[in-house]
């Protein structure tokens, strides 16, 4: 018989037991740990998947009489079951990927423990346990980040300290949301909260934005990102960057219309001084700045880091500009963000494992033949990128472009399409110069990649493209978090959505492309047969190719760069590393007060107390 009750209260039991008995295991046998880590994450994903429209809220334990909840609704549902099934496809992959290296049952402890953190975020209903499950994902993703050591050691502290402060405001926010309300309880806060003042409620948004917004790298608060993400092990960094970072985006929401409500939060003041206007404003400028950086990076890793920040903003605008088909596009695409970012990492980290590391853009090339299902994993992954028919992120581009126009934001909408054509300059470049061209004498005898790499980069493909061809069957959900948020529905159907101005139909778009592509095999058909050359003898249109190159889009993008060198100064990270190096200052200043020496100590209090005579000494009352 089935019992989803028993389901919820069991979830985090099994997620966090799971994560602790896999550490365990992995002493008696590799082979008993690693399938143990399989089944336990396809465990969590059905029992996720068996609490489908269930609306419940139980007290879980208690902490000095305060109740701390699990609650489950359509939001927290569809939060948990994307986090479940990346995490599952991520430990699959690193079967073969993290074969070799050492410390894997503490790899696969901290894997599972950061999945279980997910799940209890999504499903908190109180704040404090919130903020317990926000800790814990914090540190394990520290310690994953740094699991290399070395430089990534640096990005790990890095991401911490940064982290850190973020949760430090988030727990500013807590207490005086406590010292005001008496409850920790969010669903009593939200009757609670309504009738603040409003300078009050924009401190409370301002402290747990700042905390969201560094998970979700949102800029000026998105530095960690791009070394944590290049130096963090390839499975993890497409949890990390397809869900972990997402949490941010849960939080958002939670705050926005959970916690204040779309009627206090779409109303903190007027136009584009509204609270949520300057949001949008600070989402297109993470669109577009960290997508166009992306064009520049030769780091595979970093290019798609400085990509995630951009797509990031979008998430951001179609959740902050506050109507359903907005909400909507958002939400879908933290959904399809999550699956070909995760594709696109998972692809990179393909190569990485075949060429022993290499990331370097201008020394790969030609490996479309040696590596064919990443190449097409990539290329599916790209498309769902930029944002191409039938493939996820089109549709959730879609329904944001189409919420800008509808709602007469001209700058917010030409940010959004500017942001797509850095995200094609920078994925063009990624595909190309890793599987196009010639290969190079190092690379000519790689071999494709393992089965297991191969299952999950096949999901996440076939995902992309069946979310991209019948969006509705994540809209419908979607379409019932908007609901309960207290937007109005909208009109989703299995292939697409309709609006007044029209209806997104994507089987009317597969008719036309099938059409297209075999006019285009037609055509191909009857031409000229390819011919096999030597590798050196490449056209280049008169391009120079270096030496021991052998695809003229090495270096590419240089006159884009000589244009930009001289403002390609990253004054957000100098600003932060001058408020450390002054803390640093400051704080050995007060050491060398604290000598220890029981003179100074006694002169301290001398000059206290003369400062104090003098005071009062020239002290006239009125």
């Amino acid at each position: 018989m089935f019992y989803p009750n028993a389901l919820f209260g069991n979830l985090l039991i099994v997620a966090f037991g799971s994560a602790f008995l896999t550490y365990v295991l992995g002493k008696i046998s590799q082979s008993l740990r690693n399938g143990f880590a399989i089944i336990i994450s396809l465990v969590l994903v059905l029992m996720v998947a068996g609490l489908y429209g269930l609306g419940k809220e139980i007290v879980y334990f208690r902490f000095f009489d305060y109740p701390l909840l699990l609650r489950i609704n359509a939001l927290s549902w569809f939060f948990a079951i994307t986090i479940t099934v990346l995490s599952t496809l991520s430990i699959i992959f690193s079967l073969s990927y993290m074969r070799d290296t050492p410390q894997l049952d503490f790899y696969y402890l901290m894997m599972l423990l950061v999945n279980a953190s997910m799940l209890g975020i999504v499903l908190a209903g109180d704040l404090i346990s919130f903020y317990v499950f926000w800790e814990i994902m914090s540190w394990s993703i520290f310690l994953l980040v740094s699991y290399n050591k070395g430089p990534a050691l640096a990005a790990g502290l890095k991401y911490i300290v940064i982290s850190l402060v973020g949760s430090l405001c988030m727990l500013v926010g807590i207490l005086s949301l406590y010292t005001h309300c008496g409850t920790f309880d969010i669903s009593q806060l939200a009757v609670l909260i309504a009738s603040a003042p409003h300078g009050y409620i924009v401190f409370i948004l301002l402290m747990f934005c700042i905390a969201f917004g560094i998970k979700n790298g949102i800029m000026p608060l998105h530095t960690w990102v791009p070394s944590a993400y290049s130096e963090s092990p390839s499975p993890f960094t497409a949890v990390l960057s397809g869900i972990l970072a997402k949490m941010g985006t849960f939080g958002f929401l939670m705050i926005f219309y959970i916690l204040l409500g779309w009627r206090v939060f779409l109303y903190l003041g007027q136009g584009v001084l509204s609270f949520h206007y300057i949001l949008c404003i600070i989402a297109a400028i993470t669109i577009v700045i960290p997508n166009f950086i992306a064009v520049l990076q030769d780091d595979a890793k970093k290019l798609l880091a400085w990509s995630s920040i951009g797509q990031c903003g979008y998430i951001l605008l179609g959740i902050a500009f506050g109507t359903s088909l907005g909400l909507a596009g958002g939400i879908f695409h933290f959904f399809n963000h999550a699956i070909f970012k995760a594709l696109l990492f998972l692809a990179i980290g393909a190569v990485e494992f075949r060429t022993n590391g290499v990331r370097d853009l201008n020394s790969l090339g030609g490996l479309v033949n040696k590596m064919p299902v990443t190449f097409m994993a990539t290329l599916v992954g790209a498309c769902g990128l930029i944002g191409i028919p039938l493939t996820n992120g089109f549709v959730s581009k879609w329904l944001i472009y189409k919420t800008l126009i509808l709602k007469g934001s001209p700058f917010l909408a030409f940010a959004a399409l500017l942001g797509t054509w850095g995200s094609f300059l920078a994925i063009y470049k990624l595909l190309h110069n890793v599987f196009l061209g010639q290969p190079s004498e190092t690379h000519k005898n790689i071999k494709s990649a393992p089965f297991t790499m191969q299952i999950a980069m096949a999901i996440l493909s076939i995902a992309t493209i069946v979310f991209g061809i019948f969006p509705g069957l994540a809209l419908n959900i979607i379409n019932s978090i908007g609901i309960s948020l207290g937007f109005e529905s909208l009109d989703v159907n299995l292939w697409g959505i309709a609006s007044e101005t029209g209806t997104l139909n994507t089987i009317n778009i597969f008719g036309a492309i099938v059409v297209f592509m075999f006019i285009v095999y037609i055509i191909f058909r009857t031409g000229a047969k390819s011919v096999l050359v030597p590798q050196d003898d490449s056209y280049a249109a008169g391009s120079y190719i270096p030496e021991g190159k052998y695809h003229y889009t090495v270096d590419f993008y240089n006159p884009f760069l000589r244009m930009v060198r001289p403002w390609l100064k990253d004054r957000i990270d100098q600003f932060y590393y001058w408020i450390s190096s002054t803390s640093e200052k400051l704080a050995e200043l007060v050491r060398r007060i604290y000598t220890g020496d029981l003179g100074y100590y006694v002169i301290y209090i001398i000059l206290f107390l003369a400062v104090l005579i003098f005071t009062q000494l020239i002290w006239k009352p009125w």
